[in-house]
């Protein structure tokens, strides 16, 4: 079958590689949808898995259902599923006490292991997928996991419609947020983005407010937004840059939250005298919990959630490098989210 595999860093290949077989507990579907790729380079081998490059990617995808193992019930062939492909050890503190999303070595479906969404067949053990509604169609089905992402990140407070709300950085986690916050109940979003065209998003998809970073004072704004309360109560910080982050930090009130979304290629600095002075609270967001995909599944198939306008662009497997990763690193303005058609 055909898989794309990452075999270093700028070397992806379409390779043909053997089916997988479907095991006791496990369950195989044929793919049909991925989104995105990796943005930093996997450690191998993976301390989880064992797995070696080059690895099958593709950690945010759906499929159909085509084979199930003994022992696996919920789920039958011709079942529509979105996998949700994180990782863990089991063993770690973390895992100990239920926090799997913070496993000390956290891995992933279709990027440390020799499975993975970018190919024609995948086999996963059944815990990792989760039935999609007959209403929830592939493409969408799947945007649920960086949906749950999202929907972790907003569940990590305490949060109230009432509330005023900064989103630093619209792309796709910052959209995906303000999807949540709108499924929430939440108004007053004020969005701050450098790119027009991911402001356009913002709006489209429930920013009540949208500003630009390269042209005014966001944190001057949003004190003039929010009047009396010197600031929002929460900002999610999703640009994953030193400017966000203090813009986030300095954007919320008197004991605000800043939620920190953002994945670091550099260690940033934190304004600790401003989190004294005012006694403001700063928490992260790792990946998501079983919960979040129930969530996010749901809300999508009440219409809550309305995600199709993350969906920029639809190519076929051979297209991947350049209509895929390259657009996504030379023309990332343009796009949110890529789908690969394994199908096409």
């Amino acid at each position: 079958m055909r898989a794309v595999r990452f075999h270093g860093r700028e070397d992806i290949r379409v390779d043909e590689i053997e089916e997988p077989v479907c095991g006791n507990s496990q369950v195989k579907p044929d793919l049909h949808e991925y989104l995105a790729g990796p943005k930093t380079v996997p450690v191998h081998p993976h301390p989880v898995t064992g797995a070696k490059l080059p690895t099958t990617l593709g950690h945010e995808f759906s499929g159909t259902v085509e084979e199930v193992g003994s022992g696996v019930t919920g789920l039958e062939v011709g079942d529509k599923v979105a996998v949700k492909p994180n990782l863990s050890d089991g063993t770690c503190p973390r895992c100990q006490i239920g926090r799997i999303n913070c496993c000390d070595n956290l891995g992933f479906i279709g990027y440390s292991s020799d499975a993975g969404g970018l190919s024609d067949h995948v086999v996963v053990d059944k815990k990792h997928a989760f039935l999609l509604p007959e209403s929830i169609p592939l493409d969408i089905g799947a945007l649920v996991e960086p949906l749950a992402v999202a929907w972790h990140a907003v569940s990590r407070i305490p949060i109230q419609d009432t509330d005023a709300v900064l989103v630093i950085g619209a792309g796709p986690i910052g959209l995906a947020i303000i999807q949540v916050l709108k499924a929430r109940g939440i108004k007053n979003i004020i969005v701050a983005e450098v790119s027009e065209r991911r402001r356009l998003f913002a709006q489209t998809l429930g920013a009540a407010t949208v500003l630009n970073p390269t042209e005014v004072d966001v944190s001057a704004q949003v004190r003039a937004l929010t009047g009396d309360a010197g600031g929002t109560d929460i900002a999610f910080e999703c640009s994953g840059v030193q400017a966000g982050l203090d813009t986030a930090i300095a954007s919320i009130r008197v004991r605000g939250t800043t939620v920190i979304v953002s994945l670091w290629e550099k260690k940033p600095v934190i304004d600790a005298f401003a989190v004294v002075l005012f006694e403001k609270h700063v928490t992260g967001a790792a990946v998501y919990d079983e919960a979040d995909f129930h969530a996010v599944i749901g809300a999508i198939a009440s219409g809550e959630i309305k995600p199709a306008p993350m969906i920029t662009s639809k190519i076929s497997m051979h297209d991947v490098v350049e209509k895929g990763f390259r657009a996504l690193i030379n023309e990332k303005d343009k796009h949110v989210k890529i789908l690969i058609d394994i199908n096409a």
